[in-house]
């Protein structure tokens, strides 16, 4: 099964950060799916076996790919209940991105790269 764009630009943006590289071209993301561009909250949670690992919360002050692409580093990286992500555990990890549009929330989870 195909990883959404959005749990797939959270996954991406933490990659950009284990591989300390750029690979994220942001405006061809907006210019293939629009929304992209909308200011939406967003909350990305990570979880390792089904247990927290990381979150952090965005208001609606930016464009949706942004906050997808800060929040998901702070929450692998930046959450001070837990240390930074590993590569290790970012390949066991699974991704909760939830939405608060003006529609209602909207939630997506992936499965790990890689299963226990």
């Amino acid at each position: 099964m195909a990883r959404s764009v959005l749990l797939q630009l959270a996954r991406d943006s933490i990659q950009e950060v284990i591989e300390a590289s750029n690979t994220i071209n942001k405006q061809n993301l907006i210019n293939e799916h629009p929304l992209l561009d909308q200011k939406i909250a967003t909350v990305v949670k990570i979880f390792l076996e089904e247990e927290l690992r990381g979150t952090s919360e965005l208001d609606a002050s930016n464009a949706l790919i942004d906050n997808i692409i800060i929040a998901s580093k702070k929450a692998a990286f930046e959450d001070k209940n837990f240390t930074p992500l590993t590569t290790s555990e970012y390949l066991h990890c699974s991704i909760e991105i939830t939405l608060d549009t003006p529609e209602g929330i909207i939630s997506q989870k992936d499965d790990p790269i890689l299963k226990a």
